[in-house]
Order: C-alpha cells, then structure tokens, then sequence
C-alpha cells in the first residue's frame, strides 16, 4: 500500500484527507504515526514558501511523498495582516482569544465596508527527488465586530463568507468544508495526488 505523510500532527486533517481518497489504497500518515524528524522551521515571508518548506524537507527526510499546507487570514484594511503570522498575531503561543481580540482592537475604527478579509490554504506536494506542486485556494469574505458561534477555530467566530450571514464557526462543518480555502485547496490538490498515487513508478 502506497504512503503520503501528512507534514502535520493534526489528526482532523488526516481523516479528512482518508475521507476524500477513500477509492485509492493508500495509507495516510502524519509527523506523529513515524519516527521523529528534524523540526522544520517556518520562517518563510508567504504562504506559499513556508508549505513548500514543510512539504519538500518532510518528504526528504522521510523518504516518502509528502503533503503540506499553511494557511491564515488577510485583512485589506491591515495590509494583509496577519497573513503568515495568523496563528502567533498576539505573540508566540497565543490564544485563539488573545489573536482575535488584538485583530478587533486593530479593526475598531475601520467601518464596515472596509473590514473586507480572505482565508487563504496553500497546499504543497513534494517527493523524495523534489518534485513539487501547489496549489491555493481562498475564501472571501468580511471581519465583524463580535466574535459569533462555537464552531471551528482561530478567527472562524469573526469571519463571514461571502454570500453568507453567518460566520465560519456558525456554519456547519459540511457547510464551511464546501466553501472554505482549505477546501478550495484540496480539490485542486487531489487530481495531482491521485495521479501520483495511481502511477506505478511513484515511489512510497
């Protein structure tokens, strides 16, 4: 059975990702179902340099086909913060409460129609020899005044989808799942992982 390592510990993504490759023989892994590796450090400028980084050193140091992805929230009105620094905007090791009460703090004086924002997933599949794709996928939308709903997480109780009325951590996790840019990221992935996975010289 052919490998993918996820450059994650985060079990939810597994599964997600097991629920969505369901047809093919393949044995999903994450950074705690193997020996441990060199900590890949995130110092990257853009989303995209930072999910190529875990990818590709993940996928040489393991030996195995690897897929990784970094993600957060642009704010126009903040010049695309906090953009890489979503999950540390308030300092290292912060609150999901802590990020969303300086974001508001930030945004207090900023009226409405100006608080527009996006989520943004950059997914990156690299293998052992260094072959590597991307892809990015995003979700528009706006940032209100008072956190809403007990779903998700980060600064899903602030952000409102386009053509919605209800925040991120309001909707279902059907419903956020079909619209989110993590979503939108993974069904762009999933033709290329496929098709590596369905190629007999891949190796893993």
């Amino acid at each position: 059975m052919r490998k993918l390592l996820l450059a994650t510990r985060n079990q939810h993504k597994k599964r997600e990702l097991q629920e969505l490759l369901s047809d093919l023989e393949i044995d999903i892994l994450t950074l705690d179902d193997i020996e441990p590796l060199p900590e890949v450090k995130e110092d990257g400028t853009t989303f995209e340099e930072n999910a190529v980084k875990k990818a590709c050193e993940t996928a040489q140091n393991s030996g195995w086909l690897s897929l990784a992805d970094d993600s957060g929230l642009e704010v126009d009105a903040l010049q695309g913060k906090p953009g890489v620094h979503s999950a540390r905007f308030a300092g290292e090791g912060a609150s999901d409460e802590a990020n969303n009460a300086k974001l508001l703090e930030l945004l207090k004086d900023v009226p409405d129609s100006e608080r527009t924002a996006r989520f943004v997933c950059v997914m990156a599949l690299c293998d052992p020899s260094g072959s590597l794709h991307t892809v990015r996928g995003e979700c528009e939308g706006r940032i209100i005044r008072i956190p809403s709903g007990a779903g998700g997480f980060g600064y899903d109780p602030l952000f409102v989808p386009c053509g919605y009325d209800q925040t991120y951590a309001q909707l279902s996790a059907w419903a956020k799942n079909n619209i989110s840019h993590r979503g939108a990221a993974l069904q762009k992935i999933l033709p290329v992982l496929k098709n590596y996975l369905t190629d007999t010289q891949t190796r893993g």
